[in-house]
């Protein structure tokens, strides 16, 4: 599988397809011919897309290799599996397939031997990773027979470290499944087949080293395992100690210094004193006096002057670096590059062919952002950053021109903001990248999620963009990306925009077709109008209630009053103005703001205190005698009131997270619970499917589909008035009603590479239990009502394990917590 762009790998694959990288001075496809022509596989066939001459102009038919190279270039994108149908369509014999671009020491012979012992009529090479979140995960049974496969899972989905290296082996009628040219993956479309007609699939667990080569970092990484022997490369050239010397190469042998492993091509010259320390020298370069260079690499062709310095980088064909250079930490520098003599570059540069930096010039560029999101750039639909530093306009610019790339020149996204200064700078940021993409924008200015969602369901606009202070931290600014039908953006296309961003290989639009900015008018009518028809006004008249809204000076400030005035309720506001320095509340804040609540509700003796989130999705309550509702057992509240007043409801949908009360309550209405990932996506996807009458979060987030697919606070307050007002009951009375669970949560610290690693223990240890694998995995103990469970699920954003327990009685819900503490702490420090 030789098709790769390699954007990830940008600037290096400005001129080459990922499989033509060197890699310790091969091309990282050589070393995988050399791998399969070991274990006696000399018949290959190359499935070739972007640059298809640079790889038959290297390897020919070839024979200098002592293989047999066919080639197929695919007219059209026909995914993994599709492309190989494509290339294989008049073979009827076994055939394995492997990437490219991948740097791997397998024992295929092995492999093989284990597929044909089983029997097996297709066999996924696998192995243990420590981050398994970019591959497919794969569980397995004790003889090997694959149970469950999930391409590129979120955390709570990874079961298992146990991860899918693309090396499939495969019996001839299992291509016979694949349609000829059509678009066909192997993981998302031909595994969950076999798997469905319980066809033979079977996985094996490869000792030795493999990496997928898929960014910068990872490029650099796979060089250091390969000089210090973790991973098994063979080395051309001969060998001095720990040098290693390509023929033709001139070395002043009594003055370098060498620490590490260090691999010098053919045909180089190394001058007096020169420092070398576990570094790739490609062929052909010349290296002058006093230099020094530390874990970098150097393809062919490059010049370095005298008393230059290099440290971990990598520099590619055909560059000069000029005498006294000073390139800083993790810079790479694409083909035919000119950095002048006495010139610094500082950490974190990437530079494009045939730049030129001048003589003496000091090349500085801001790119913290580039530290911290070189690994992942979204979480889930957002992206979060310190304000006015890692969320600067730089960046913002940027960003907007990646997303614009991949919206598309003459579509429409629609932007807005809350109150904040930085949202405001963010955004008209984002603005000037997208219109110079040729995107055009709508900009509705200062207004709430749920009115963005309303806009963009009109189906007039290809994307939307929200920007806010954090709710949770007031040094964070998150920008979050919404697709055309309002709901978050979903993480193939995050994907898709995070590769043209980190890649920086996006279009300008030309002078005359750069994007318009304009101002809608009308959005907040439109909504007005909807939420009322949607709403039983007489039921709540009729109530007369009393209540007390906090909007947390957050933008529903400037659209519920109005609507609330169709209402014949007495209204207590708190907040009720636009305050961008009071949009984040910490916690001593937030329990200060409930207290409030609840004391301004019980001395005024009216019926009900809400809180509205800044951003107008979320809502907390308080009941008529001045109690905080947590939010778990808010969502059992609203989800009894909704099914007492709606005889039509048949299934309601939760998270996983939510309680074991939700269950219960459920049962006594004949009501069906559909359990979700805990994501608001996950709970939108829910709404749309039109199976669940009512969505609820464990966030203060609710869903009512007869209204809309996403949450929103505004709606979820009139919604609980006219519930209440059908059942003539208060939210403390329903409280009193139904049962209640006793919960306990703990977090126990778990590092990222550590986490695959625990969730295949407790997959392991759960085994036969009851169980859900939804988001994380929760365990039942028992088959009762209203059970013990605890759930256990890795959290996305920081390095830690989150523990759910829930029992009839606090004692025990207590000690099934500390039991899992106890075995996440003995499987993560385990060797």
């Amino acid at each position: 599988m030789a098709g790769g762009f390699g954007t990830r790998l940008r600037p290096l694959t400005c001129n080459i397809p990922k499989p033509m990288v060197p890699m310790a001075n091969k091309p990282m496809m050589q070393h995988i011919v050399a791998l399969l022509k070991k274990h006696g596989i000399t018949d290959m066939i190359s499935t070739l897309y972007y640059s298809p001459e640079v790889i038959t102009s290297h390897f020919g038919d070839g024979s200098n290799f002592g293989v047999t190279m066919r080639y197929v270039r695919a007219e059209a994108d026909y995914g993994t599996a599709g492309s190989v149908r494509n290339a294989t369509k008049s073979m009827d014999e076994r055939i394995l397939i492997i990437s490219g671009d991948v740097l791997t020491d397998f024992d295929l012979t092995r492999a093989i031997a284990a597929h044909e012992e089983k029997k097996a009529k297709a066999t996924i090479v696998l192995t243990h990773a420590k981050n398994p979140l970019a591959f497919g995960v794969v569980i397995t049974n004790e003889e090997g027979k694959i149970t469950r496969f999930l391409e590129k899972p979120s955390w709570g989905e990874v079961f298992s470290d146990t991860i899918n290296t693309g090396i499939y082996i495969l019996e001839p009628e299992v291509l016979e499944k694949v349609p000829y040219q059509e678009d066909f993956d192997f993981s998302k479309d031909l595994f969950p087949l076999l798997l469905r007609q319980d066809a033979g699939l079977y996985g094996y667990v490869a000792d030795g080293y493999w990496r997928d080569v898929g960014n910068l970092n990872e490029y650099q990484e796979a060089h250091i395992d390969a000089l210090n022997g973790i991973a098994h490369v063979d080395f051309d050239g001969k060998k001095k100690g720990s040098l290693y010397v390509g023929e033709g190469t001139s070395i002043k042998q009594d003055n370098i210094h060498v620490s590490g492993t260090v691999l010098i091509g053919k045909n180089c010259s190394i001058a007096d004193r020169v420092h070398l320390s576990n570094c790739v020298i490609g062929d052909n370069c010349s290296i002058g006096e006093g230099v020094h260079i530390t874990n970098s690499v150097l393809w062919n062709d490059v010049i370095v002057g005298h008393n230059a310095e290099l440290t971990s980088d990598v520099i590619g064909t055909k560059c000069s670096i000029g005498e006294k250079a000073v390139i800083a930490d993790n810079v790479f520098i694409s083909d035919s590059c000119w950095i002048g003599r006495k010139a610094k570059l500082s950490a974190n540069i990437k530079l494009w062919p045939e730049k030129v930096v001048e003589e003496g010039a000091v090349l500085t560029r801001s790119l913290v952002w580039e530290d911290k999101w070189l690994r992942e750039l979204f979480t889930e639909s957002r992206i979060t950053g310190l304000s006015n530093i890692e969320m600067n306009p730089e960046f913002g610019a940027k960003l907007g021109a990646a997303y614009g790339a991949f919206i598309g020149a003459g579509k429409t996204v629609v932007t807005c903001r809350d109150s904040d200064n930085v949202s405001r700078m963010m955004n008209r940021a984002l603005i000037c990248g997208l219109i110079s993409a040729g995107v055009h924008t709508f900009d509705l200015r200062a207004i709430s999620i749920p009115l963005l969602r309303h806009e963009l369901s009109s189906g007039r606009e290809a994307g939307g963009i929200h920007v806010r202070r954090s709710p949770s931290d007031k040094t964070l600014t998150d920008i979050i990306f919404f697709d055309a039908d309002g709901k978050d953006l979903p993480s193939k296309k995050t994907k898709s925009v995070e590769r043209l961003f980190l890649g920086e290989d996006f279009p300008r639009a030309p002078r005359e077709s750069v994007g318009s900015i304009s101002f809608p008018e009308r959005t907040t009518e439109i909504y007005r109008q909807k939420f009322l028809s949607s709403i039983d006004v007489p039921t709540i008249n009729k109530s007369a209630f009393k209540i007390v809204i906090d909007y947390s000076n957050g933008v529903a400030s400037t659209i519920f009053p109005i609507i609330l005035g169709s209402f014949e309720c007495q209204v207590v506001a708190l907040n009720a103005h636009l305050d961008p320095r009071k949009l984040t509340r910490d916690k001593d804040e937030w329990e200060y703001s409930l207290h409030q609540l609840s004391h301004i509700v019980t001395s005024l003796k009216y019926d009900v205190g809400c809180l509205i989130d800044a951003g107008g999705e979320k809502l907390y309550m308080v009941n008529e005698r001045g109690e905080q509702i947590d939010s778990s057992r808010l969502l059992t509240i609203v989800a009894d009131l909704h099914m007492r007043t709606d005889p039509n409801v048949r299934a309601v949908a939760v998270p996983i997270t939510s309680s074991g009360e939700i269950d219960v309550v459920a049962r006594k209405h004949d009501v069906e619970v559909i359990r979700t990932r805990d994501s608001h996506l996950a709970m939108m996807e829910a709404a749309a499917k039109k199976s669940a009458q009512f969505v609820g979060g464990t966030k203060g987030g609710f869903i009512f589909t007869d209204f809309f697919f996403a949450t929103d606070a505004m709606y979820s307050v009139a919604k609980i008035l006219e519930m209440m007002g059908k059942t003539g009951k208060r939210l403390g009375d329903i409280d009193r009603e139904i049962p209640k669970l006793f919960a306990t949560r703990r977090d126990v610290n778990c590092s990222w590479e550590h986490k695959g690693k625990v969730m295949r223990h407790i997959m392991n240890d759960s085994n036969g239990l009851r169980r859900d694998l939804v988001d994380g995995v929760k365990i039942y103990l028992g088959n009762g009502e209203g059970s013990a469970s605890a759930l256990l699920i890795p959290d996305k954003e920081r390095p830690l394990f989150h523990i759910s327990a829930e029992a009839q009685d606090q004692k025990t819900a207590d000690e099934l917590a500390s039991d899992y503490e106890k075995k996440i702490i003995r499987w993560r420090d385990e060797p």
